[in-house]
C-alpha cells in the first residue's frame, strides 16, 4: 500500500510546516517569553486548537473520510464513473449542515469567552484580573479561526479521498507563515499588544487556509453547494459518529486541555507557557508520525475489512506499528535525553530566560516519555474506526482521561508543571495498552513475529544512540546560548550525529534494511 511513501508525503509537509511552527515559537518565546501575556495568549489558542485537533482534524476526518470513499466506491460499483459526484453530493450536504452549525457554535463561544476562560483559568489567581481579561479578548478573537478550519477539514478530506493529500498536508505552513509575518513586522511595544498581533493572524490564516483548499478542490473538479441544511440519513449517521470518535482520537488533547487547566490554577507564571513549549517540540514526532501513518492506513483498512480480508488489515496494522516504533521511539529517546540544550538552543533568547529553559526542559523529558503512545494510538483508533466502532475509543479514551486527572492531581503537588507532564504521558500508554488489548481480545490485532523481532532491534538502536546523545550533550550545550549561527551549528551537529548513530545502529542490528526501505518507498503498481 505505500505505507512509508504516502507518510513520507504527509510527513514531509508537516515537516515543513512543523518547522515554521518552531520559529514562529523561537519568536514568540522572544517577545512573549513565559510570563503573563505568553499564559493569556496561549490558553486562548488552546481553545480553537483543542476543538481544531478533537473535530476538524480528528474525529471529522476520521468519519468523513471512510463514509466519502464508501459513497464513491458503491456508486461506481452500480454505475461506474458516478462515484465521483455521488460522493461530491454527499460532501455538499455535510457543509450545508456543518456551516449553520459552526457560525452558531462560533458566536455563541465569543459571548460566553469569559466563563469558558475562567472554566480553564479559575480566573489566573496567579496574575490577578488584567491577565484573565487579555486571555478572553484573546480568545474572542481567536475562536472564529475553528469555523474556518472546520471547513478546510471537510475539503481537505475530499481530496486526501482523491489522493491529494500533500494540498492538505501543506495547509498548515499558512498559520505558521501567517503567525511570523505578524511578529516579525507587526508586532507592539509592549508584550500585551503583541499578543494582539499573534491573535489576530490566527484568525487571518484560517481565511488563508480556507482560500487555498477552495481553489485546491476546484482544480480537482470538485465544487460544493452550500443549500438548506438537510438531515439525510448519511448526514445522520456521520453526526452520531462524530461525537465518539471526538473523544476517541481527542484523548491526548483532553489530557493536555486538563493538565493546562491544573497548571493555570494552581501553579506559578510560567507554568502554563512551559507546558506549551515543550508540548510543541513534544507534538513533533506526533504531527511527523502518528498522523502521517494514521491518515496512510485508514483508507486500506476500511478497504481491507470491507472486502473481509482480515488478515490483511492485520498485518496493515502491524507494519503501521513497525513504522511508528521505528521513527518514534528514537525522537522519544533524543527528546528526553537532551531536552536542556534542544530548549536552550531553540527558545532561550530575548525574553525567554536560563530559568524558563530549565522549567520547558523538565516538562519536555517528562512529555517525551510518551511519544511512541502519543503516535500509536494514531495508528491502532483507525482499527476501530474502520470497522464502524466508534464507542470502544470513547470508553477508552474517557479512562485515560480519568487516570490523567487522578494523576495530574497526585503529581502536581511534589512535582510542580514536571508532574502534570509525567501524568499525561502515562496516561498515553494507558490508553495505547488498552486499545491493543480490546483489538487483540477481538481478534482483531496481534503482533506478528517480525514486528516482535523488529521492536527489539529498534530498542537497542534508540538506546544506542541515547548513549552517544548523553555523551554528547555537555559538548554542545554551552553552544546553545550563543549566536544565532552558534545555535544552529550546535543544534544541527546534536541532531545529526544522533541520527547518524541511530541509522548506522539501525542497520547493525537490522532494525530496517536497506531493501526494506527501498521497497517501501516504491511506488505500488496501479490497479488495472
Amino acid at each position: 500500500m505505500g505505507l512509508l511513501r504516502a507518510t513520507s508525503t504527509i510527513g514531509g509537509l508537516t515537516l515543513v510546516s512543523r518547522v515554521l511552527g518552531m520559529v514562529r515559537d523561537m519568536l514568540v518565546a522572544r517577545f512573549l517569553g513565559a510570563g503573563l501575556a505568553s499564559d493569556a495568549f496561549l490558553i486562548a489558542w488552546r481553545l480553537p486548537n483543542l476543538f481544531r485537533a478533537l473535530f476538524a482534524e480528528g474525529a471529522f476526518s476520521a468519519v468523513f473520510v471512510p463514509m466519502f470513499n464508501r459513497t464513491m466506491a458503491e456508486h461506481d460499483r452500480d454505475d461506474p464513473g458516478s462515484g465521483k459526484a455521488a460522493a461530491v453530493a454527499f460532501a455538499g450536504q455535510v457543509l450545508s449542515v456543518l456551516f449553520p452549525v459552526l457560525l452558531v457554535f462560533t458566536v455563541l463561544m465569543m459571548v460566553l469567552a469569559g466563563p469558558v476562560v475562567w472554566a480553564m483559568t479559575g480566573g489566573f489567581p496567579d496574575g490577578g484580573p488584567e491577565k484573565f481579561q487579555l486571555a478572553v479578548r484573546l480568545t474572542q478573537i481567536t475562536f472564529p479561526y475553528l469555523a474556518l478550519i472546520s471547513i478546510v477539514s471537510l475539503l481537505g478530506g475530499i481530496l486526501n479521498s482523491l489522493d491529494r493529500f500533500w494540498v492538505n498536508a501543506a495547509a498548515p505552513v499558512l498559520l505558521n507563515i501567517c503567525m511570523i509575518v505578524a511578529i516579525l513586522f507587526f508586532h507592539g511595544d509592549t508584550a500585551v499588544e503583541t499578543a494582539y498581533t499573534q491573535a489576530i493572524a490566527v484568525t487571518v490564516s484560517g481565511v488563508m487556509q480556507l482560500a487555498w483548499l477552495m481553489i485546491s478542490c476546484r482544480q480537482a473538479g470538485v465544487v460544493l453547494k452550500l443549500g438548506l441544511p438537510r438531515l439525510s440519513p448519511q448526514v445522520k449517521r456521520l453526526l452520531a459518529l462524530i461525537g465518539p470518535a471526538a473523544l476517541g482520537a481527542g484523548a491526548v488533547q483532553f489530557n493536555l486541555l486538563i493538565s493546562t487547566s491544573l497548571a493555570a490554577r494552581f501553579l506559578p507564571q510560567g507554568a502554563v507557557s512551559y507546558l506549551y513549549y515543550a508540548d510543541r517540540l513534544n507534538q513533533l514526532p506526533l504531527g511527523l508520525i502518528g498522523i502521517g501513518v494514521g491518515t496512510a492506513i485508514l483508507p486500506a483498512l476500511s478497504r481491507q475489512i470491507g472486502s473481509g480480508n482480515e488478515d490483511a488489515a492485520i498485518h496493515t496494522q502491524n507494519r503501521a506499528m513497525e513504522l511508528s516504533l521505528f521513527l518514534a521511539l528514537p525522537a522519544a529517546v533524543a527528546l528526553c535525553i537532551s531536552a536542556t540544550p534542544l530548549i536552550r538552543g531553540l527558545l532561550q533568547h530575548g525574553a525567554f530566560t536560563p530559568a524558563d529553559t530549565i522549567g520547558a526542559a523538565g516538562a519536555l523529558a517528562a512529555f517525551a516519555v510518551g511519544v511512541p503512545a502519543y503516535v500509536l494510538i494514531k495508528v491502532l483508533t483507525p482499527g476501530f474506526y474502520a470497522r464502524q466502532d466508534t464507542k470502544t475509543p470513547v470508553r477508552v479514551a474517557v479512562f485515560s482521561m480519568l487516570f490523567n486527572l487522578v494523576g495530574n492531581l497526585t503529581l502536581i503537588w511534589p512535582f510542580g508543571h514536571v508532574g502534570v507532564a509525567i501524568s499525561t504521558a502515562i496516561a498515553a500508554w494507558v490508553n495505547v495498552i488498552a486499545l491493543y488489548w480490546l483489538l487483540h481480545r477481538r481478534d482483531q490485532l496481534r503482533m506478528d513475529a517480525r514486528f516482535r523481532a523488529k521492536a527489539v532491534r529498534i530498542i537497542a538502536a534508540s538506546t544506542l544512540m541515547g548513549v552517544a546523545l548523553w555523551f554528547m550533550n555537555p559538548l554542545f550545550d554551552p553552544y546553545m546560548a550563543k549566536g544565532l549561527m552558534e545555535r544552529i551549528v550546535a543544534l544541527g551537529l546534536l541532531c545529526g550525529i544522533g541520527g547518524l548513530v541511530y541509522g548506522a545502529a539501525s542497520l547493525i542490528f537490522r532494525a530496517y534494511t536497506l531493501s526494506e526501505l527501498r521497497a517501501a518507498l516504491r511506488r505500488p503498481p496501479k490497479a488495472s
